[in-house]
Formats: structure tokens, sequence, C-alpha cells
């Protein structure tokens, strides 16, 4: 054998069975043997490819935790892929959560612990691992194998994790000198993002023009991802080819906008050289990918390390997956309250494990940590809620500071639907408005009959004098559906049948006398014959009357400032006003009823007359008129029964920790202030204020406090806690009273309602539509990010995105 072939082996057929030796199989190929684990301190070692391919790493879904990742060497033998996975890590940063408290370790008689503050001195490396209890090297980890670095203390700082916590002088001894392998891995991390170093890149010869052509062609693509990923608009279109007149919005958009600019457009598009147009599918996704991660950067970087509460529900997407969205509340740096969508996780089912999982992974991958979460809030499902096994129990176990609080809108949504649900008369109702709004929107002639009616109507009125006219007056309106899952829809529904009821009877009187369709006929006969009723009419007074006091909690509840003492104070406010209504409202609503059943021809009963349900013979039935029909029957019972539901949902609250919330409220210059249930309510949250350390000063604090906002003509005029934050970041005295202004926080944290979770599923069906049902699920978070979060999204540089889409691979041309 000759001395070359010494260096090569040949390739074994992949069958067991023996094969006749042919002279093809005699000359088989010789290819070089490369060793499976590529270690560099042995270069000389060689064997074949036995093993399976690697399939390709998902740079989305790497282990953020220095105690469970893997060697770098084992997640791919591509040195390409290889090198991207290491771009991510050092684009993300080390892994450094802020737990309080650290876990304590026994050490010669001591207890001792990782100190948060090492992240200060040794910040651009060191790693903390929940898993493990344990601190790693980042850089270490990526390039030790590469740099030759091995030995024991070496590896402790790479796979088993240091955690001698009473020796910090041998954090200090693994950077070492110069020479040492830390800094020779520090500084090939610095040059692997340094793409100007690259030897490609020296020995390509790129000339400072194509340096400036290329920054405006990146900048001119990265303008039109920005517009369209902030609007929710789709990239792509059916035909992109040269000779296709609408290639997808993407492009049209690049064209148009370069178009009047001679210095764009000489550079972009067909001007652009052929290998980097950057208007490629993996361009458009790699730039929508670094928009998204620095909006959620921005986000982790307003939050602050601070406290947070997490509000989480899952709901099925157009193409019939699961999405988890998932929403910080917390207080920002000036004192208002923030609620901020960091992502949403396709889960491949909905139990409570699986959801856990998924936000384990999404805050292990944005370096947050549960220990800082201090509210629940989810809807009423049995796998968020329930007592053992749901979302929240999973939490509490491992974060005993972490309150649930159950979503005030649902629970008020909740309330309605029992009412129409379990009261009889009102149940048969709303089916019939069910029943109506599915005639109605049976057809698209139907739909069309109905608008010219309520035309005629509006031109009627208005030559009457009987309405207004002027900007923003007297808009088309349509028959709205109610739906129980739909919070405000069942007063919508009421709403516009009233002021549709004429138009309605026009289009059901038509569809009775249509022999085409002997169902809807039936359905309109039923319809028309129920509206032509008093009792329809009382009954759509009623409700609305009751609806609408509901209905402007339930607008108030989901405004992403409330607080949950205002919260509860409105609640009350709502059923104070339902109790007012109960006892001198029935008088005033008849009158109502009364001038609508004359305005539309409908028969008035007498109110002193014996009352006998339609159809029913007036044998064996208890004697009572109309008046104690209308008025005891329906008008009490059904204030009385939603009164209850209020009451039963909304009593679930822990009654200790609202009246030391009340404490807090700065109505009547902090009238309900008291100074034991505020340390009462201080001890709910132990890893924040110690007993020994913390609860003396807070109560000293507390008085110098009070009698410094009392003495103050800024607060005076303050309703709500969220005020009372605000004006104490204003007035610099979240600095002079830090213990008080930490206890104000946390109450502001508190979870009230989900519905900034419920519009980002709203953008989800903007954002993934039928036409947009197979985008994949890192470029829809990425989309959906840019889009919910906008205002954040704005405040991202350019040029800062830019410079993070260049660190996300090699590419072949620097800025």
């Amino acid at each position: 054998m000759s001395k070359i072939q010494s260096y090569f082996k040949r390739l074994k057929p992949t069958n067991t069975e023996p094969e006749p030796q042919t002279e093809e199989a005699s000359n088989s190929i010789l290819v070089p043997t490369i060793q499976e684990s590529y270690q560099p301190a042995q270069p000389s070692q060689f064997q074949s490819f036995q093993s399976p391919p690697q399939a390709c790493v998902n740079i989305e879904n790497l282990e953020a935790d220095p105690g469970k990742r893997p060697s770098i060497y084992s997640l791919t033998s591509n040195p390409i892929e290889r090198e991207n996975i290491r771009r991510a890590y050092l684009l993300k940063g080390p892994t450094q959560p802020i737990l309080k408290p650290f876990p304590q370790t026994e050490m010669y008689g001591k207890m001792r612990r990782f100190n948060s503050k090492w992240y200060e001195e040794f910040g651009s490396w060191l790693e903390y691992s929940v898993a493990k209890d344990a601190c790693f090297c980042l850089y270490c980890y990526l390039f030790a194998m590469e740099v030759g670095g091995s030995g024991s203390a070496q590896e402790a700082f790479v796979s088993g994790g240091f955690k001698n916590w009473q020796k910090k002088d041998r954090i200090k001894a693994h950077v070492g000198d110069h020479k040492s392998v830390h800094n020779r891995c520090y500084q090939a991390g610095q040059d692997l993002m340094k793409q100007k170093q690259h030897i490609d890149v020296a020995l390509s010869n790129i000339s400072e023009q194509q340096k400036i052509d290329y920054r405006i062609r990146l900048k001119t693509s990265l303008k039109c991802i920005r517009f369209l990923l902030r609007n929710g608009q789709p990239f792509r279109g059916h035909d992109e080819s040269a000779s296709s007149n609408q290639q997808g919005l993407f492009l049209e958009l690049l064209k148009f906008y370069s178009e009047p600019n001679k210095e764009m457009s000489d550079v972009v598009l067909k001007n652009a050289p052929d290998n980097n147009k950057l208007t490629s599918p993996m361009i458009q996704k790699d730039l929508s990918q670094a928009c998204a991660d620095l909006t959620v950067k921005a986000i982790i970087s307003d939050l602050d390390d601070d406290y947070f509460s997490l509000l989480v529900d899952e709901a099925r997407d157009v193409a019939v997956k699961e999405q988890m969205a998932v929403v910080l509340r917390y207080v920002n740096k000036k004192g208002s309250i923030v609620e901020r969508f960091i992502g949403i996780i396709h889960v491949s089912d909905t139990t409570a494990q699986s959801l856990k999982a998924a936000i384990d992974g999404l805050f292990s991958k944005l370096s947050l940590s549960l220990s800082k979460c201090r509210g629940q809030g989810y809807d009423g499902a049995s796998n968020m809620r329930g007592e053992f096994k749901g979302l929240k129990s999973l939490i509490l176990a491992d974060n005993t500071s972490a309150f649930y609080i159950h979503c005030f809108a649902h629970q008020l949504q909740l309330a309605l639907v029992k009412v129409a649900k379990h009261h009889k008369k009102i149940q048969e109702f709303f089916d019939m408005l069910q029943k109506m709004t599915t005639v109605v929107g049976g057809s698209c002639k139907r739909k069309e009959i109905l608008q010219m009616n309520c035309y005629e109507q509006i031109v009627e009125r208005i030559a009457s004098g009987e309405i207004p006219t002027g900007k923003g007056l007297n808009q088309e309106t349509t028959l709205k559906r109610p739906g129980d899952t739909r919070w405000g829809s069942h007063f919508g529904t009421v709403t516009s049948v009233i002021s549709l009821f004429s138009p309605i009877i026009s289009l059901m009187k038509v569809i009775e006398d249509d022999p085409k369709n002997d169902a809807a006929r039936t359905d309109a006969g039923c319809i028309l014959y129920a509206m032509e009723d008093f009792e329809f009419a009382f009954l759509l007074h009623l409700m609305k009357l009751i609806l609408g006091i509901s209905y402007e909690l339930s607008q108030a509840l989901q405004r992403k400032d409330q607080d949950l003492l205002n919260a509860i104070g409105l609640v009350k406010v709502v059923k104070s006003r339902l109790q007012e209504v109960r006892d001198n409202g029935f008088d005033k609503l008849l009158q109502e009823t009364n001038i609508f059943a004359n305005k539309y021809d409908i028969d008035i009963p007498n109110m002193n007359d014996d009352y006998c349900p339609k159809g029913r013979s007036r044998r064996r039935l208890e004697s009572f008129t109309f008046f104690h029909y209308f008025k005891v029957e329906l008008f009490n019972t059904v204030i009385d029964t939603q009164v209850q539901e209020l009451n039963d949902r909304f009593d679930n609250v822990n009654i200790k920790l609202l009246e030391c919330l009340s404490c807090l409220d700065p109505r009547d210059s902090f009238a309900n202030f008291n100074n034991e249930k505020l340390i009462e309510f201080a001890r709910f949250y132990p890893s924040e204020f110690d007993e020994l350390a913390d609860i003396p000063f807070l109560s000293s604090s507390l008085d110098n406090f009070i009698v410094d906002v009392r003495t103050d003509s800024d607060f005076v005029n303050l309703q709500t806690i969220s005020d009372l934050a605000l004006k104490m970041v204003e007035k610099r005295k979240d600095i002079v009273y830090p213990l008080v202004y930490l206890l104000i926080k946390l109450a502001l944290i508190l979870p009230v309602a989900t519905a900034s979770v419920e519009r980002v599923f709203s953008a989800m069906t903007f954002v993934k539509n039928k036409l947009r049902n197979r985008i994949s699920d890192d470029w829809f978070n990425s989309c959906m990010l840019t889009f919910v979060e906008c205002d954040m999204f704005d405040t991202i540089d350019d040029e800062d995105i830019m410079k993070y889409f260049q660190g996300m691979k090699n590419r072949r041309m620097v800025l």
C-alpha cells in the first residue's frame, strides 16, 4: 500500500450480507477518515464515518441552563453549524438568573450560597445553573476544546460546575493571566463575533464601495421588513418570479421604497449581486428574528430584573395548533403598571405539565426566573386553576409567593352566562336572539335586506328630527352574535336588536313570505311571534339595563393599568347599582318598555289582569297579576340572581390580602392606613421582608411615610394605588422609602384580568390567517412579538438590528 493510502480507509458496504467482489468494488473510492467527536488536542486520530447523520440543530431551542447543556461537540459534527451555535450563545449572553434566595449548602459548618453580586464582577462570562446550583463559564464551554484546555479546574467551569461558594478566589483564579485557557477562549469568542477579522473576509478583498452598497441594501430591506412586521402583514407572494405582476408585499414594497431614491435603486434587486441581494426567505426570517429578539431584550431590560406576575392562556390557531401566549405584568421604572407580551409557544397538548414545561423553556431562553413571579392570572379552566395538578399548583410548588387571581373579566362573563343559562325565561330570550342572528346571517341576501331596511329607517328618523346628524353619527350597524366566551358580546347583541328592531321585523316578514325555504320560514315565524310580544320587549330592556351596568365594569377591568384594589371597588359599585335598580328602577323600566311597545305597535297588557302563560290552561295555575309577574318573577329574580353570582365569584379572593391592600388606598388622605395590617401584608412575602432584618425597619418607615404624604399637598388628590406609585417615583420618595415602595409594587403587580392575553389571540387571527396557515413557529413568534409590542419595537434602532443580524451568521459581506 502506498504511503498516501495509509491515511485513507475504504468505505464498507452498508448491507451485512457478503457480496461477490467485482472490479468496481475492488477499486472503491478512497475517502479520508475523520474522528466522530472532534478533538483539536489530538489531530492525528482519525476514524471512518460510522455514526448516523445528525439532524440540523434548531438554534431557537438551545438549552439555556448551563448545567443541562450537552457538550457543544455532541450537538453537531458540522463545523459551520457549531459556529452558528456559538454565535447564538454569544448573542444571548451568559445565563444569569436572580433567585431570592439562592439555595444554601452547608460547608465546613456554615451555610453558603451563590452571590448575585458576582455577576457584576464577572458578568461577561459567569453563568449560574438553577438545576445544578453551580456556576459555569460561557466562553470555556464554547471554546475550551478548541484551544486545548483541560484539567479538573477547567472541567469544573465547563461540565461539572463550580459550587465551592466560600472560595471566591478560585473564580478569580479561573480567569488567570493573559495566556490562560479562559482568556484564550474569551479572545476566540471576540474574534468569532468580529467578522472583519475572519480570514475569508480578509482574502475576499472587499472594497469600501462594496461595503457602503451592502449597508444601503441591508438597511433598505430592513426598513421594508420593519413596516411589514409592525403592521402584521405577510411577506411572500404566490409568484415571486421576475415576470410576475405581483411578487408579494416584501418585494413590491422594496421596489416602491427604493424607486424614488437613486442611491437605493442602484444597489437593490436587479442591480444587486446575484449572491447578495438580501431578499431571500432566509434573510427575511433572520431580519425578523433579529427584530423580535431585540424587542424582547428591550422588554427584559425594562423589567430590570424586578418582580412580575404571569398571565397565561392558550387558544387554537387557524392551523388547528394549540398556541400558548405569555404576558408579564410589572411596574416599570416610572412607577406605571405595564403588561408586556414576551412570546407565543406551540404546545403539543394543554395539560398543566406541558404548559409548565413550555413556560420553563421560555424563561430559561430569556434568562428569567419564576422565583421573581409574585402573581398568576389565568381563566377558570381546570388545567389552569386545579388545586392539585393545575398550572397554578405547579408554579406554587416552586414559588409559594406567586398568588393566583382568577381573571376578573372572565368571572364577570361567567356570572352573566350563569344568569342566561339558569333562568328559564332569560335562557329562552337569549336562545331566541341566537336564532335571530343565525337566520339573519344565513345568507348574503338577508344581510343586504337588513342593511337596506336600516338605511331607510335612518333616513326616516333624520327627516322627522328624531336623531341628529353629524360627523361619525348614524353609522351602518349590524346584528351582533352573542358568545359565552366573548366579553361584552351579550350587551352588544341586546343593543343592536333594540336599534334594529323595525328592520329586523321587516326582514322576518320577508323571510316568512318566501316559499323557497321552509326551515327559515318556520324560524322567522317563531322570531316574529316572539318580537311582537310585550314580554320580549320587557326582557330586552331589562337585560340592556343589567348588562349595561356590567359592561362598564368589564371595560374597566380590561385596562392594563387596573389594580386589584380598584377592581374590587368597581365590583362593589356594580353590586350597589344593581341593588339600587332593584329597589327603585322597576317603574322607570316599565315606562321605557311601554314607550318602546307603543312605537312598534306591540300590545301592552293590563298590569292588574291575571297573568297566564301563552299556550297554558288557567287551571291549576297560581293566580297573580301581570304586574307581579314582571316585577317579582322577572325583574327581581333576574337581578337577585346576578347579584348572587357576583357575590359568589368575587368574594373568593383572599379576604386577608384585600384587607391589607385597602390600607394603601390614598383616598381621603389615606383614611384606611393601618401600620399593623401593612406589616401583615409584608409577611405574605417572606423572601422580600425578613422577619428580623426588614420588618422592624418597615414599621418605622411606614410611620414616617404616612406623616410625610399626609402633609404633602402633592399627595392630596390621589385616587388609586397606581396614582400613588407614579407620584412616589416623580417626587423620588421611592428612594426615601424603598420598603414602602416595594409593598406598593407587590400590590400593583397582582393580576386583575387576562385581557392582554386575549388581545394577543385577537392579533393571532390577523397575523396567522387562512393564507398564512403554514408559517413556521419561530417566524410566527417573531411576527407576533413585533406586531403586538409595536411601541417597544419602534424604540429599537436600525443600527442595532443590523449589527445583531450580522452576528447571527457568517455573512458574505461586512458592515
